[in-house]
């Protein structure tokens, strides 16, 4: 199933299309949702945050694969080893469904359509579901393993809380 390496990589670059181009609106809507960490959501923040999301699922994708890929001079191939692919699929993908949650739990609290629900709910969490149950029962990833990339992908809207927490109060950009 070479092709579930991918998965990860088209559906961020389908949600940040929904947040930023079509309809778009992500970043005001999230500070009319969030105005206590307004100072915070910048247009760089967003660019450095979506950068290294598409970054870290390439590498997933590669590493996935298990091979380098060339194009002419250019060759390319995983930062990390081929065997902790499937543990690094599950964190990112564990980290789409906490943002999936967070885009509904936010369009239900603001009753404002968050742009990157529809991708979340539609896209991420059913990929998640199914990577969980696909990674598990075909014995590639253990369940403790798989339960810990769980917690430690769904962590991202924690720790990002704190720091945009801390952003808004020295008024960093």
């Amino acid at each position: 199933m070479e092709w579930i390496w991918y998965v990860p990589l088209l559906a961020a670059l389908v949600h940040i299309f929904e947040e930023f181009v079509y309809p778009g609106g992500f970043a005001e809507w999230d500070r009319a949702y969030r105005p206590e960490i307004r100072k915070s959501i910048t247009s760089r923040f967003h660019i450095i945050i979506n950068a290294a999301l598409v970054i870290a699922c390439v590498n997933i994708a590669l590493a996935g694969y298990g091979e380098r890929l060339r194009w002419g001079p250019i060759q390319t191939g995983s930062i990390g080893p081929t065997r902790f692919a499937p543990v690094a699929w599950l964190i990112i993908v564990a980290l789409f469904f906490s943002n999936a949650i967070f885009h509904l739990r936010g369009t239900i609290k603001s009753g404002k359509r968050s742009p990157g629900v529809i991708s979340g709910v539609v896209i991420y969490i059913p990929m998640a579901v199914y990577g969980y149950f696909y990674f598990v029962s075909t014995g590639l990833v253990s369940p403790w393993l798989a339960g810990l990339a769980a917690l430690v992908g769904s962590s991202y809207h924690f720790w990002a809380a704190i720091m945009h927490k801390r952003r808004a109060t020295n008024g960093t950009p």
